[in-house]
């Protein structure tokens, strides 16, 4: 990988750019978060290092994203998300074709961006009520 005078990825740039390009109004955290849940849950599904085939669908991965956020962010999980703009699990499916579009992942021709529509709610998945005490 390439990298510039004070150590920084000119690839990671040139990608950045062109999800920028893309005009999908997220920030690089959500990006991130997306490529790091991935291959978490891509290892869970298919094993930790498992070469070949590691497909994740589109529901597998909204799943799994949701079980990554809790893992990463716990309580904070809903209001980071929202925080980047991520409100549904349709914008993880927009977030992943974008960065299909840009060269950093890959799709089979079976995947489609429908795949990612209302998996689950966020309200029931990061809801408060999950949270809350029991009244007196």
């Amino acid at each position: 990988m390439a990298k510039d005078s004070i150590g920084v990825s000119t690839e990671s740039d040139t990608v950045w750019q062109r999800l920028k390009a893309s005009s999908v109004p997220y920030p690089p955290q959500a990006f991130v978060f997306v490529q790091e849940g991935l291959r978490c849950t891509a290892d869970r599904l298919h094993g930790e290092g498992a070469s070949g085939d590691r497909h994740v669908s589109g529901q597998q991965l909204s799943l799994g994203l949701k079980d990554y956020a809790v893992d990463q962010y716990g309580l904070l999980a809903r209001t980071v998300l929202d925080s980047w703009g991520v409100r549904r699990t349709e914008d993880f499916g927009k977030i992943v074709f974008a960065m299909v579009e840009a060269g950093v992942l890959r799709k089979t021709d079976e995947d489609r961006a429908e795949d990612f529509i209302g998996v689950f709610e966020f309200d029931e998945a990061f809801g408060n009520e999950l949270f809350r005490c029991a009244a007196p």
